[in-house]
């Protein structure tokens, strides 16, 4: 089972919160973080932004990362989202299982 953290920066918690929950209604994520808002710096079409953004952390499996990009780019407000998918070289097996079993396609709820 290939376990999947993927990243991503939102412009505000409510934006956040929309797209964690689409994303668990969806099994697409088993597990969404909505953390603190954070500040961001970094160069946009040539010039240097600084803006609040609240990151979040997806947890999902490989198998699932490709519906789970195509939802994330469908539904973020930002031109070019931030989408990065970090492999989980190990952790607690229950709760690799657990993310596995969550985000099964072929689960009916």
């Amino acid at each position: 089972m290939d376990i999947l953290i993927v990243c991503s920066n939102l412009p505000d918690r409510n934006a956040a919160l929309a797209l964690a929950r689409a994303l668990v209604e969806r099994r697409l994520a088993a597990c969404v973080n909505v953390l603190a808002e954070c500040t961001s710096v970094y160069r946009w079409q040539g010039a240097i932004e600084t803006t609040t953004e609240v990151p979040v952390l997806i947890k999902t499996t490989a198998e699932r990362y490709p519906e789970l990009e195509q939802a994330i780019r469908a539904l973020h407000p930002y031109e070019l989202p931030e989408i990065v998918a970090v492999p989980i070289r190990g952790g607690l097996p229950g709760y690799l299982q657990w993310v596995s079993a969550e985000t099964r396609s072929d689960t009916s709820n």
